[in-house]
């Protein structure tokens, strides 16, 4: 009995678990990559060192060596010359490696804003499983409107697998990160559109206002010659779809048609369902990740009757056309923007291919020190660091360096 206990409670654990949205593999390409830029960056640390002259006893040798002919006598240090010098050097390794560290994590975005309504969420959901050849870390990769801090979508989507190993590093993205992008805007109320008067283009007012002539001609003189509105309203979060053919973002939005006569209400005309289908081609730019749409699929109908889905028919063109050269610019302006990476600062993605697989895309790039390590680790120096070598480094050590 005790044993089935243990067995549903571990099951119920499991099933608990947050799956990520976001994964990323560092290969050991990579690993590598990133160690020759820390003995760089730890040689130069070696080169501002000032060791004093050595004067003392270790047992029977006495010493009263000077700076100058560190380099003439290395040959010949002895034991208690190594243990004086690890006294001096160590500590210093110690520091710069922890500084070193301490300031690419520090670097690390990990819940930011993305812009002025959403933020992402970029929490490690356990500790980072290293094996001999990679270091794989899960992430929440969640987003959220910013209104909503404590907000979060529960994440049903298909669990990312990275099993690649060629570049120095891939990144895997589920739907659910997709997904609760578009959901942290709905709920943000950012997916909407109202085009008044000269924002309509002048063809489409003419086609609109000739539809609805029998509707215009029936209202007062004051309201016929009112400025025509176009309003799109996105009725429910929407989706992504990844498939190894492509990623698609399904969507349904009202459009209403109204005039808006000044001074009074406004009169609406009609309205209508729109469903559309947009491609999405994804890329990783530095370190941003950016998304391109393309309207692929598009359909209007009535949510009133059958009839007027009919007399609907003439607008499907024009408001398609009307969707591809007004609106589908705006939205990918905003989405080009892109949305940062969990990399440190000075470290960028170059040479990037993306995967497609069911329910994830991968993307696997190499890496580019835009940044040296110092520059970096100077920048984010905290404002006094008089005293933090001393109060940093560990006891003197009683090994070689």
């Amino acid at each position: 009995m005790a044993l089935f206990g243990a067995l549903f409670l571990a099951l119920l654990a499991g099933a608990q678990a947050e799956l990520p949205g976001c994964k990323i593999r560092i290969t050991s390409k990579a690993l590598e990559l990133v160690k020759q830029e820390g003995l760089r960056f730890l040689e130069q640390e070696l080169e501002t060192i000032t060791i004093p002259d050595l004067r003392g006893k270790e047992g029977y040798f006495y010493y009263n060596i000077s700076e100058k002919v560190y380099e003439f006598l290395s040959t010949f240090i002895t034991s208690g010359m190594r243990f004086l010098l690890n006294q001096q050097i160590c500590p210093v390794l110690y520091h710069a490696g922890m500084v070193l560290l301490n300031s690419l994590l520090d670097t690390v975005p990990v819940r930011s804003n993305v812009d002025e309504l959403v933020g992402i969420d970029y929490s490690l959901l356990k500790d980072p499983a290293a094996s001999a050849s990679n270091l794989d870390m899960d992430f929440r990769g969640a987003f959220f409107p910013l209104a909503e801090g404590n907000w979060s979508l529960p994440n049903r989507a298909v669990e990312p697998q990275l099993r690649e190993e060629e570049r120095m590093v891939y990144v895997a993205f589920s739907e659910f990160f997709f997904d609760s992008a578009m959901e942290s805007y709905f709920r943000a109320g950012a997916l909407k559109l109202s085009l008044v008067g000269d924002k309509v283009p002048h063809d489409l007012d003419m086609l609109l206002r000739a539809t609805y002539f029998g509707s215009i001609v029936l209202l007062s003189p004051a309201v016929i010659d009112s400025p025509l509105k176009l309003e799109l309203r996105v009725l429910a979060p929407p989706r992504c779809t990844i498939k190894p053919s492509g990623t698609t973002v399904s969507v349904t939005a009202s459009v209403t048609i109204a005039l808006v006569p000044s001074d009074q209400p406004e009169v609406q005309l009609s309205s209508m369902i729109m469903d559309t289908r947009l491609s999405a081609k994804v890329a990783l730019r530095g370190k941003a990740l950016r998304v391109q749409l393309d309207l692929r699929r598009f359909r209007i109908y009535s949510n009133q009757s059958a009839l007027e889905s009919l007399a609907l028919i003439p607008l499907q063109t024009p408001l398609k056309t009307m969707l591809q050269i007004g609106v589908m610019p705006m939205l990918n302006e905003r989405m080009w923007r892109g949305v940062q990476i969990p990399l440190p600062e000075g470290i960028n993605f170059v040479r990037e291919v993306v995967t497609n697989h069911a329910g994830f895309l991968t993307i696997g790039a190499d890496l580019h020190f835009a940044k040296g390590l110092r520059e970096v680790i100077e920048k984010n120096r905290p404002a006094s660091t008089s005293d933090t070598s001393a109060s940093s480094a560990p006891p003197p050590a009683t090994t070689a360096a």
